[in-house]
């Protein structure tokens, strides 16, 4: 589930600058383990062409990266995946992909700077890969809402047993995608921008 950009850049386009418009940017950040769907997200949802550092995949992950569910995958983001989309006329979203493979998490910390929220990627296949992943986010002190990228093979879970089995509060919003559909990705991050938006509202009342 790879997002495949162009070759060829040959400088901006028209819709590559930022609309007139826009009076606040937000960092938001889309994290996972190996093969989840990161860059996929960006690619589709990005109204921009997308920056992606994908390389080649090496004999340097075999034994150290977990493939499953993703073995057909040839090449992987070493540094980050970069995107935006407009939210509304006024609220741009700059959306950066983090690595998936773990000897790449060290970067995570620089692309984690300035984030005001998160969306957590999940296969059902691997769930065990997400508990490190929400841990940092926790650890951290990012918001963040779970996405449950729609693999074919994938297996079914209720929500509710999904909630557990990740050990997440009762207010952190869970939603299905399909993260190769721009409605779909666009509809995780309407959700992320809520939840933001109920805890800033919380915070001010307390």
């Amino acid at each position: 589930m790879d997002f495949k950009s162009s070759d060829t850049i040959t400088g901006p386009r028209a819709e590559d600058h930022l609309p007139h418009t826009a009076q606040a940017a937000v960092k938001i950040v889309i994290v996972g383990g190996f093969g989840v769907g990161k860059t996929t997200m960006v690619g589709s949802v990005s109204e921009i062409r997308p920056l992606t550092t994908e390389e080649t995949m090496t004999q340097a992950g075999i034994g150290v990266d977990d493939n499953y569910g993703s073995e057909t995958k040839t090449a992987t983001t070493v540094a980050m995946d970069f995107g935006r989309i407009s939210i509304t006329e006024q609220l741009v979203l700059y959306l950066f992909g983090t690595p998936g493979q773990e000897r790449f998490w060290f970067l995570w910390n620089g692309l984690f700077e300035g984030a005001l929220g998160a969306v957590v990627l999940i296969d059902t296949r691997r769930l065990e890969v997400s508990f490190d992943v929400i841990g940092r986010l926790e650890e951290r002190g990012v918001p963040f809402v779970v996405a449950i990228n729609d693999f074919p093979d994938a297996p079914r879970y209720p929500v509710e047993d999904l909630r557990a089995a990740l050990d997440l509060s009762e207010e952190i919003p869970i939603v299905k995608c399909d993260a190769r559909r721009r409605a779909s990705s666009r509809d995780v991050l309407m959700t992320l921008m809520r939840f933001l938006h109920s805890l800033a509202m919380s915070r001010a009342r307390a």
